[in-house]
């Protein structure tokens, strides 16, 4: 039975269930629970904003807090996966990936590739992204493109709490290497949750409203906005089909393809900075495989070629606005040839 718990409250429960059901299973990284041997121990962090807070208790030796050396620890993570274990490793933020990235596109991307299809890596690899949290340039970034570039890497980007948590458990379940990414601005959104575990599939990208006028594929925070956008062109008369990517590698072309075929109109939306991004990409394909089904030039809502600014004023006009969404919208619909 579905109940409302926050986006934050889904992944601590998918870890908690999929550690109870499986010993296999252990999570590490900075500040995972904190406090170990000190009389604050059951206040114990769980994370910089608490999303593994009170595992530490319930699966002893199994929550481990790791120095701060990313390099090492998802190294670690990685070499665990490869040995019977499967390692839930939070990396704190996704710009930190920088420090890392060796050990993820060169050895756990390509284990399952160099050895033949014999050998297995399944690492979750948790990490934050996104701004609107006033962190500044360096704790901000949107590099989910970066990933999905690289062969071998499964790239997650749920959007709604029960997304998370299922997503989450089928990431676990999985034999490669999956980066999982939270948007630090969704921890604290509500929705329906079955108290049961539950898998989404990877690959299959969720129309969360159907429209036949616009097509508009967004992924991560830029679904909500997306969402918001929709219902106001509703009504001004404009129906808008919203495609919630869920994945990026695997990509769901498909659901997009019969989308615009229909629309004959795109609006791509996405957080991240313009060039070699998902939007691009999305464009691109749909620009190859599905020209002649367009009615109108495709629209691409981003944030600009810079970095995320500290300032809260032009935080707010760096990240794509559901009014900037509601203009795209309207100029391909506007558009006449």
């Amino acid at each position: 039975m579905a109940r409302k718990i926050t986006y934050q409250q889904a992944i601590n429960e998918a870890l908690s269930q999929e550690m109870t059901r499986d010993p296999s299973v252990i999570v590490m990284g900075e500040d995972n629970h904190g406090g170990e041997g000190s009389p604050g121990e059951q206040d114990a962090w769980g994370g910089v904003l608490g999303v593994t807070k009170g595992l530490y208790h319930k699966f002893p030796g199994r929550v481990i807090d790791t120095p701060i050396s990313e390099s090492a620890f998802i190294g670690a993570a990685i070499g665990a996966a490869t040995n019977g274990l499967r390692p839930v490793a939070e990396l704190m933020f996704v710009d930190f990936m920088g420090v890392c990235f060796d050990q993820i596109f060169n050895q756990a991307a390509k284990f399952r590739y160099m050895f033949g299809g014999k050998a297995e890596t399944p690492v979750v690899i948790r990490t934050m992204y996104g701004a609107g949290f006033r962190a500044a340039a360096q704790h901000s970034q949107c590099l989910y493109s970066l990933f999905t570039h690289i062969p071998g890497l499964k790239v997650v980007m749920p959007a709604t709490p029960y997304d998370a948590k299922g997503m989450l458990i089928q990431a676990i379940r999985d034999n490669d290497p999956v980066i999982f990414c939270e948007h630090k601005m969704l921890y604290t959104l509500e929705g329906e949750v079955p108290e049961e575990s539950y898998t989404v599939p990877f690959g299959e990208a969720n129309v969360v409203r159907e429209g036949d006028d616009v097509t508009v594929v967004t992924l991560g925070r830029m679904v909500h906005f997306s969402d918001q956008a929709a219902q106001a062109m509703q009504k001004k008369g404009v129906h808008v089909e919203v495609i919630d990517l869920r994945t990026t590698s695997p990509l769901d072309e498909a659901t997009i393809l019969e989308s615009v075929a229909r629309t004959g109109r795109l609006v791509v939306v996405d957080e991240s900075n313009p060039r070699c991004s998902i939007a691009g990409d999305i464009a691109g394909i749909v620009a190859q495989k599905a020209f002649g089904d367009l009615k109108a030039p495709i629209e691409q809502v981003t944030a600009p070629h810079a970095p995320v600014p500290f300032s809260g004023a032009l935080e707010d006009l760096y990240i794509p606005s559901v009014a900037s969404i509601e203009g795209a919208i309207s100029r391909v619909v506007e558009y006449r040839k």
